[in-house]
């Protein structure tokens, strides 16, 4: 039976537990097991549409999509994906389907297509109907669920000894065993290397002879994966601020994180000296910052959105700043900092972390961070804050923390996409999550395939920003016209821009 919309999405969450809509963003060497090139078999009978229940954003319909929890064994238990999708507005001009790679890991793809379609221009809209999905662990289908009590005892990442290193070990191994009873079986089959599979059944389904593609951020793993796995089946890809999943280890991983994060603050504050409407303007932007920290580190400064309560440093880092350099909101970040450092001190008190929703093991499956005890642990934090003084305890090590002892079944390897058609690897220079040089490596590793788009801006989400940046990115999904290799499209003011790219990640 169809699936409805975000009622059903609503209520898969019960009492005593949390369940994974929203995500953590993140993110050796070594060839993941790709699964055999062969059809993926597609749903239990075609996709029976119907309207979404969302009186308010008419017009999407929404399916489920039955899939093998474990693609080598087709034959054995299923689970049922979310799917939406909103018609092309011009049937006379229609294309054909884009099928959206949400971010995240976590994020919804069916709210993306429910709530937020003008995240896509007008002429992809136009010209496409516009298809995400809610992958396996997620949303709709078959969300990973955990004890809300569990996850609210999260370990900080701030270890101080071998003590804390191993009971991190510990926890993590019960909240898995928490989440596993939780969840069933799907649990152990999170990686990208399956929701490759069900992409490909989705197309499929679709009755889409090849594919059209545009993955964001996390869904930048998903389609560079299929295109490795599928590379004939790839009509057009676009990867818009990109993964890079060939980097080798732990420390590069992180340490690649924290540059691209700390080039971002670096960006802010060179905004900030040059803006005269700028509220920090005229003042040593850095010296106001480390101060906040200091504040938020003593517990004494109050959170803007729950007055009365205390924000610790990691919340004031990874959820204020980082989420303003998503969006490349520079000026909204000034006035908050300006704001909290005007504000009275609260009476000093401990902050916790905030739990990392269960999203996690999505991110664990596909990553292998290995740490082997506390003293490389700390090793680790300290070239990151080395790398990132400004942004201490970046969200990252939180994800490489909370990966402690977990398998991985889809780890890092360098691509090999022989036999794919061009794809489009968009990135701005100066994105906060997904740095420039990953998108770099990402279209050489596609050879051949491999041509980079490159938004000489910043923000996390590119192919929006601006009339350059748009029109390019239409012409290659719409009529595959191919940009010239080495493209690059001017930076445009904020305002401009028809949102940030992924909500989260």
């Amino acid at each position: 039976m169809p699936l409805r919309g975000r009622s059903a999405l609503r209520r898969i969450a019960v009492r005593g537990t949390v369940t994974a809509v929203g995500a953590a963003m993140a993110v050796i060497t070594g060839l993941a097991a790709a699964p055999a090139v062969h059809a993926s078999p597609s749903a239990t009978g075609a996709l029976r549409w119907a309207p979404c229940d969302d009186p308010e954003k008419p017009g999407a319909e929404c399916a489920i999509l039955s899939v093998p929890v474990d693609w080598a064994h087709p034959d054995g238990p299923r689970l049922d994906l979310a799917v939406a999708r909103r018609k092309a507005t011009d049937p006379s001009a229609r294309v054909g389907s884009m099928v959206f790679g949400p971010g995240g890991p976590g994020d919804s793809g069916v709210e993306m297509v429910v709530d937020r379609i003008s995240r896509f221009s007008p002429e992809v809209r136009r010209r496409f109907d516009i298809v995400s999905f809610d992958p396996r662990g997620v949303g709709g289908s078959n969300p990973v669920t955990c004890s809300g009590d569990l996850l609210a005892e999260r370990p900080s990442p701030e270890l101080r000894s071998q003590a804390d290193f191993d009971a991190t070990l510990e926890y993590n191994r019960r909240l898995r065993a928490d989440c596993r009873a939780r969840t069933g079986p799907v649990f152990d089959h999170l990686d990208t290397a399956q929701t490759v599979r069900d992409l490909d059944a989705l197309r499929a389904a679709l009755g889409e002879r090849k594919l059209t593609f545009h993955g964001s951020s996390y869904g930048t793993l998903l389609g560079a994966q299929y295109a490795e796995t599928y590379p004939r089946r790839v009509r057009a890809m676009v990867l818009e601020s990109v993964m890079d999943h060939s980097v080798p280890t732990t420390r590069d991983f992180l340490k690649a994180e924290a540059a691209t994060a700390e080039d971002s603050f670096h960006e802010f504050v060179k905004w900030c000296d040059g803006a005269a409407d700028c509220t920090l303007h005229g003042r040593d932007v850095r010296a106001v910052w480390q101060g906040l920290l200091a504040r938020a580190g003593r517990g004494e400064l109050e959170d803007p959105a729950k007055p009365g309560t205390s924000l610790s440093s990691s919340d004031l880092v990874n959820k204020m700043a980082f989420r303003k350099f998503y969006a490349a909101d520079y000026a909204g970040l000034a006035t908050a900092i300006a704001g909290m450092d005007a504000s009275r001190p609260l009476p000093a008190s401990p902050t916790s972390v905030a739990p990392l929703p269960p999203a996690t093991p999505v991110f664990c499956s596909d990553w292998h961070l290995p740490v082997r005890d506390y003293q490389e642990y700390a090793s680790l934090v300290a070239m990151m804050n080395m790398t990132a003084p400004d942004l201490p305890y970046l969200l990252p090590i939180h994800m490489a923390a909370a990966c402690l002892g977990a398998p991985t079944a889809n780890p890092q390897h360098r691509l090999d996409s022989h036999g794919a058609p061009p794809v489009l690897v968009s990135n701005a220079l100066h994105d906060p999550a997904t740095g420039y040089p990953w998108a770099v490596s990402v279209a050489r590793q596609l050879g051949r395939s491999g041509v980079l788009l490159t938004y000489e801006g910043h923000g996390h989400g590119s192919v929006t920003s601006g009339p350059c940046m748009e029109g390019t990115v239409d012409g290659y999904l719409t009529d595959l016209a191919v940009p010239p290799r080495g493209t690059s499209c001017p930076a445009v003011p904020p305002s401009f821009r028809r949102g940030p790219g992924p909500a989260r990640g």
